[in-house]
């Protein structure tokens, strides 16, 4: 009976391993930055914008930290990102920008 070599093997295994490893790396609560959700290329994809930081000033809010970013009204910054972005609202936005962060951090 003769046996067959199995190609690819060891460094799918490799990967699975790095996989499991970045998985353990993101146990618990995560601390993430807009910056790091919302990176220059993510922008650039998703939106008319180059950066997070432009997408601020041109948004007409201003926004020089999280507390400003707090009283913007909800429906008013709602309305800016579904007319200056390809999703229809911010919690979309905020999902696919999380999703993005994890797929990097997961090697993926």
């Amino acid at each position: 009976m003769s046996g067959f070599k199995m190609e690819g093997f060891d460094e799918f295994n490799k990967k699975l391993n790095n996989l499991q490893q970045n998985i353990e790396n993101l146990k618990g609560e995560q601390e993430v930055s807009f910056n790091e959700l919302f990176t220059q290329d993510f922008m650039k994809k998703n939106s008319r914008f180059k950066s997070l930081e432009d997408m601020f000033k041109q948004s007409g809010f201003v926004i020089n930290s999280q507390e400003d970013f707090k009283k913007i009204p909800d429906e008013e910054w709602g309305n800016f990102i579904t007319s200056n972005t390809k999703f229809k609202n911010w919690e979309e936005m905020y999902g696919a920008a999380i999703n993005e962060w994890l797929k990097i951090k997961l090697g993926l």
